[in-house]
């Protein structure tokens, strides 16, 4: 369907076109019509389907069509990791370049300050993570009294870390029961729990089965032991030529340790995760996005949100505790239609995580075991990991040392500017 075909207003739809939009995707058909009739909504859709545009583009007309209220927040959109409230309030700046509505967003790690003087100058739609939010509404820096909508984004992601409370606080401080919106990549017990607690004769949403991945990320699983992951990713990435590959870890500490030894193996890499400020975080980012270094190693908190055009590979260096983040990691490939490859590098000790996943989207993985890989699996989940002695030494020092003459040809060219690789970004994100 066309963008034309859905009657949004005459600024709104200059916005949009100015975007780049010319057709819809099936959860924007699905969702814009009925959230413009007033009613609440429960939207599941893929990770990368066009979510955003889907509850933001019928806001927007409606707030601007609606009355103006002294410069208080009329629309409320609370998101679950501050990268993703920065990602919503920009796409929301975009849509509406050409009309008369503010927008505003605040997230912890940033200065209360000038966030309290944007909020006292009065904004029509909020973008907010819970904490921060709640933090102004105690120094009444915000008022919740006129908000006629709230957008609960990524609904699971916001309840698995925690949230629930913070958004019943939330919802205390609002006096009329708002439209309210749900949207989420998976339908977990939390969210139908949260969705029959807050939501009223809400419509459901679903363009894809329950908890599936996109037929557009080709899935593999590389059977190998605990101790030998890293090298066997560092062996992918060169023997494969990969240019683009975000990686997961489980935690920061092995972020931090995984990130240092692939610098290690020649393959410049870039780390975000809870630890780092957010500035730090922006500079991985432009580095990875511009292409700068090959490697973005992450944690599910840090990766929630980002947006890459076009990333063709992502990789689980240790599985998610919870099957349904699988959903989410993997979906940061395969956006809007196009395809990516999604690997994971398992242990005996991930079984269990695996067989989870298994059951979650219903597919059994084949363990791929690549050769001077193999080892004895029932040894390994019986006795603390030791590796075993790398039968193609050769192979994997010709990898390592084709890493390094890669990444030292590359240095050697001119290193764009940081104004550049700004730019650089920027054209990406317009693409």
């Amino acid at each position: 369907m066309s963008v034309d075909a859905i009657g949004l207003s005459a600024d709104l739809l200059e916005g949009v076109k100015a975007c780049g939009y010319k057709t819809l995707t099936p959860i924007q058909q699905s969702a814009i019509p009925v959230i413009r009739s007033g009613k609440d909504v429960l939207a599941c859709a893929q990770t990368g389907t066009g979510k955003t545009a889907a509850f933001t583009l019928p806001l927007l007309d409606i707030v601007n069509k609606s009355e103006k209220a002294d410069g208080q927040v009329r629309a409320l959109i609370l998101t679950p990791t501050r990268e993703l409230a920065m990602q919503v309030a920009e796409n929301i700046s975009k849509y509406a370049q050409f009309m008369p509505i503010k927008t505003g967003v605040i997230y912890g790690g940033a200065k209360m300050a000038t966030q309290a003087n944007m909020l006292k100058d009065g904004v029509d739609i909020l973008v907010a993570t819970t904490g921060r939010l709640l933090e102004h509404v105690a120094l009444r820096n915000v008022q919740l009294g006129q908000v006629k909508h709230v957008v609960l984004d990524e609904a699971d992601r916001m309840l698995d870390m925690g949230f629930l409370t913070d958004i019943e606080r939330i919802f205390q401080h609002i006096k009329v029961h708002p439209q309210t919106l749900m949207f989420s990549a998976t339908f977990s017990h939390k969210v139908t729990s949260l969705a029959k607690q807050i939501l009223h004769h809400p419509k459901t949403i679903e363009v894809a089965k329950q908890n599936t991945t996109s037929g557009k990320v080709k899935q593999h699983v590389y059977w190998v032991s605990e101790q030998r992951k890293r090298e066997l990713l560092s062996e992918l990435i060169g023997v494969n030529n990969w240019r683009q590959v975000m990686v997961f870890a489980g935690t920061r500490e092995s972020a931090n340790q995984l990130a240092k030894e692939l610098k290690l193996d020649g393959i410049k890499t870039a780390l975000c995760h809870g630890e780092k400020s957010q500035g730090a975080r922006n500079k991985a980012l432009e580095q990875f996005t511009s292409g700068e270094v090959r490697v973005l190693v992450a944690t599910d908190v840090a990766a929630r949100g980002l947006d890459i055009p076009d990333l063709p590979y992502v990789v689980n260096f240790h599985l998610p505790f919870l099957a349904e983040d699988y959903v989410h990691r993997i979906g940061r490939t395969g956006r809007a239609g196009k395809s990516g490859v999604a690997i994971s590098l398992v242990s005996p000790k991930d079984e269990k995580f695996l067989g989870n996943i298994e059951s979650l989207i219903g597919r059994k993985f084949q363990r791929i075991i690549v050769p001077g890989y193999e080892f004895d699996a029932t040894k390994e989940s019986r006795q603390p990991l030791k590796a075993k002695p790398n039968t193609d030494k050769n192979r994997y020092q010709k990898t390592r040392d084709k890493n390094i003459a890669i990444e030292k040809k590359r240095s050697s060219k001119s290193v764009p500017s940081k104004g550049k690789v700004k730019s650089q970004v920027k054209k990406t994100r317009r693409k």
